[in-house]
C-alpha cells in the first residue's frame, strides 16, 4: 500500500507519518509538505527505507494531483482547512486516490460534502474529519447513538491548551473558529449561531477539570446530523484552558482583525511569535473530548458520556493514521464524501480498540436521568 501524507511534516502530520510507518502494509511512506526541509529532517529521523520526502504546494491544483497520483490513500493534515479541504479533495479525485483527513473547519466540510456526487461518481472514498474533534468525537457520538435508542440530544464538546500545540495551523484554526457567525443543530433544524457565545462550564478527565466552552466553528453539528437521523439537538462546544485566551480571541474578532483571510493570517504569524511571551496552564497541558448522548435504555432516560484526554497530536494524529490504514485495508466501504460516523464509513469498536492499543484512554460512564 502506498500512503502519502499532506502536510506530514507539521505537527499533526508528523504524528500520523510516525504512527503509519509501524504499518507493515505499507509499502511507500511518503512525507509531503511545503517545508521540504522539515519534512527531510522528519524523514530522517524515522529511517526507514519506505519513507520519501515531496514537496507539495497546495494551492496549485496540477502539482498537488502530480504528487498524489499512483498513491493508494492520502492523508490530509494540511491546513488551515478551511482554504485547502475541498482543493485537496478535487485533486484527490482527478488524482484516483482515496482522502482521509483531519479537516476541523465547519465551512470547509460544508464546502467538502458538495462534492460527495462527483467522488461517488469516480468512486473514491473521501472521509472528512477524523481527528480529535472532529473525529474520535464523532466515534464518540456513533457509539453512545447504537447504544440507546430514541437518542434526542448530542452534546460535544473539547478542551485545549496553548501549551499542547504551536503550530501556524492551530493558531489560524482558533482564530477562524471563534469568527463570526457558525452552525449549530436544535429544535430538529441547521441554525447559526455567534461563534464565542452559549458559555458552558464542563468538566473532563483529569488533569484537565472544568472549562470554559463556547458554541465554535466545528463540523460536528454539519456533519451528524446527516448521518445520526432523529437527533433533535447536536450542538458543538470547546474552549482553551487558558480562559484569557477565550475572552482575546473574541476580542480580536470584536476589533475587525479576523474579517478577511488576509487579516487572519497576518494575525496569526503574529501570535505565532508572541505566544511564547503569554503564561500558561503546564498543569493542564493537554487536550481533552467529551461526548454526551441522552436517549432511552431499558425504558428509563439516560445519558452515556464518552470522554479522552491526552496531546493534541496523539489525538490527532492517531486517528488520522487509523482511518488510513482502514481504508487502504478496504474496511471503510462507502464511497463519497462523508464524516466518520455515517453508515459504511468507521467501525465504532475496532477503532476504538486501535486507540486502546495506542495508550489512548477513553472514559465511558452512564447517568440516569
Amino acid at each position: 500500500m502506498k500512503v502519502i501524507v499532506l502536510g506530514g511534516a507539521g505537527d499533526m502530520g508528523s504524528e500520523a507519518v510516525r504512527d503509519l510507518v509501524r504499518s507493515t502494509e505499507i509499502s511507500v511512506l511518503t512525507i509531503a509538505d511545503l517545508n521540504e526541509g522539515a519534512a527531510e529532517k522528519l524523514a530522517a529521523s524515522i529511517d526507514d527505507r519506505r519513507v520519501t520526502v515531496q514537496k507539495v504546494d497546495a494551492t496549485s491544483h496540477e502539482n498537488l494531483v502530480e504528487v498524489m497520483r499512483g498513491h493508494a490513500v492520502a492523508a490530509g493534515a494540511l491546513g488551515p482547512f478551511y482554504r485547502f479541504e475541498r482543493p485537496i479533495i478535487e485533486a484527490a479525485i482527478e488524482a484516483g486516490v482515496d482522502y482521509v483527513s483531519i479537516c476541523d473547519d465547519h465551512d470547509a466540510a460544508e464546502a467538502a460534502l458538495e462534492l460527495d456526487g462527483k467522488a461517488v461518481d469516480k468512486g473514491r472514498r473521501i472521509l472528512t474529519g477524523l481527528g480529535w474533534t472532529p473525529g474520535i468525537t464523532n466515534i464518540f457520538a456513533r457509539k453512545g447513538y447504537d447504544e440507546l435508542a430514541d437518542v434526542e440530544a448530542i452534546n460535544v464538546y473539547w478542551a485545549g491548551s496553548s501549551a499542547d500545540s504551536e503550530g501556524l495551523a492551530v493558531i489560524l484554526h482558533t482564530i477562524h473558529i471563534f469568527t463570526g457567525n457558525v452552525i449549530s443543530f436544535q429544535d430538529n433544524k441547521f441554525i447559526e449561531v455567534k461563534a464565542g457565545s452559549g458559555r458552558e462550564i464542563v468538566d473532563f478527565p483529569a488533569p484537565l477539570g472544568k472549562i470554559n466552552t463556547f458554541h465554535l466553528g466545528h463540523p460536528e453539528p454539519v456533519t451528524l446530523p446527516r448521518y445520526l437521523k432523529g437527533v433533535r439537538e447536536i450542538t458543538l462546544k470547546g474552549g482553551l484552558a487558558e480562559n484569557y485566551l477565550n475572552s482575546l480571541a473574541k476580542m480580536m474578532v470584536a476589533l475587525g482583525l479576523t474579517a478577511t483571510d488576509a487579516r487572519k493570517q497576518r494575525l496569526g504569524k503574529l501570535m505565532q511569535k508572541l505566544m511564547p511571551l503569554f503564561p500558561s496552564d503546564k498543569e493542564r497541558s493537554l487536550s481533552g473530548a467529551r461526548v454526551d448522548v441522552t436517549g432511552m435504555k431499558n425504558n428509563r432516560k439516560m445519558k452515556i458520556t464518552y470522554a479522552t484526554v491526552d496531546n493534541m497530536r496523539r489525538l490527532t494524529g492517531v486517528p488520522l493514521s487509523i482511518g488510513v490504514t482502514m481504508m487502504g485495508r478496504g474496511k471503510i466501504e462507502r464511497s463519497g464524501v462523508f464524516g466518520p460516523e455515517a453508515e459504511g464509513a468507521v467501525n465504532t469498536g475496532d477503532f476504538l480498540e486501535e486507540l486502546k492499543l495506542r495508550q489512548i484512554k477513553v472514559e465511558r460512564s452512564e447517568t440516569a436521568l
